[in-house]
């Protein structure tokens, strides 16, 4: 736990599995270490918290969770799967914070997920993972998880997964022999994640839902880089009128899980502000200490580290 002299750290993107959820998966090995990790809810887990300087982890369930799972299988799993998660939470609630899973594959069913965690189990938002069975998530039959999301006050999480099928093949097949990881956080995760969060403010969600928050880890999948030009782009004769840069800057908060570059930092945070900026580390995929230390020694005023290191999560998920 942290020193008196130590800042109140919150990560936001930590990662967890829960045994029946995970026995659904199928390849994708994360390796003996990791898994280790993922599996565990107490001791070694809080050790690592306490070497890095983190005070609590919200944890939320790894990819691709309920996502690839039918409304059969995955309603009644989510339930058994949060309620398992609350648990965690009440053991050492001083150290944890939930994100929800949700059974995406029932639209309806997710939205009541979603209310029951946040208001039953103190739940601070959600999690979902890529498509679900093949489908984006801004398809307008997911819309009632935005209007939940909304009416509850709460933020969705978007987080990468495997990309689509007919996307491995044309894009990454002449590599992933080398180089697996190509699929994953060396690329495909971002492309995955990135164009899902523009097709979130394509659709029109954020019309309907004008209080939505979405977070993107891994500052934004790349997406402040590119707003400039993304506006600019839509803006030219023949595209419907959308203010895409002014959108997306108001509904989207970015954190830093498994992306410790102080390049891509600053140009975040002159796109999005430090308002819009948490600090996440992607544990166990990344190293605590690692992301705490770079922290710590970014070329940012006290003020601001403070906003990313905890004081942004605090207001947006009333902690």
């Amino acid at each position: 736990m942290k020193t008196p002299t130590q800042p109140f750290i919150i990560a936001l993107e930590e990662h967890y599995y829960d045994a029946e959820v995970a026995a659904h998966f199928r390849g994708g090995d994360p390796g003996p270490g990791i898994r280790k990790r993922l599996d565990d809810l107490g001791e070694l887990r809080i050790r690592e918290m306490d070497e890095a300087g983190i005070a609590i982890q919200v944890l939320s369930h790894g990819a691709p969770a309920l996502q690839r799972m039918n409304a059969e299988t995955a309603v009644p799993l989510a339930r058994r799967a949060n309620d398992r998660l609350k648990q965690t939470v009440d053991a050492h609630p001083d150290r944890f914070a939930g994100f929800a899973a949700l059974p995406t594959a029932d639209p309806q069913a997710a939205a009541d997920e979603l209310e029951r965690t946040v208001t039953q189990l103190g739940f601070k938002g959600a999690m979902v993972h890529g498509l679900t069975n093949g489908v984006f998530f801004d398809d307008k039959r997911f819309w009632p998880v935005f209007e939940r999301a909304q009416a509850l006050d709460v933020p969705l999480y978007m987080h990468p997964a495997m990309p689509h099928p007919a996307v491995i093949e044309a894009y990454y097949k002449d590599y992933v022999k080398d180089f697996p990881t190509i699929l994953t956080a060396g690329w495909g995760f971002t492309v995955e994640t990135a164009t899902q969060g523009i097709r979130l403010v394509l659709s029109g969600v954020f019309d309907a839902y004008p209080r939505l928050k979405i977070i993107l880890g891994h500052l934004g999948e790349s997406l402040p880089f590119s707003l400039w030009r993304i506006d600019d782009s839509l803006s030219r004769e023949g595209n419907r009128r959308i203010a895409f840069r002014d959108c997306f800057r108001e509904h989207f908060y970015i954190t830093t899980s498994g992306n410790f570059s102080t390049p891509a930092l600053l140009c975040s945070m002159m796109e999005m502000g430090f308002d819009r900026i948490m600090f996440s580390v992607d544990w166990p995929f990344m190293e605590n200490a690692r992301g705490t230390k770079w922290m710590n020694e970014l070329p940012i005023s006290d003020e601001d580290r403070t906003k990313i290191q905890s004081g942004n999560a605090r207001r947006l998920l009333r902690m």
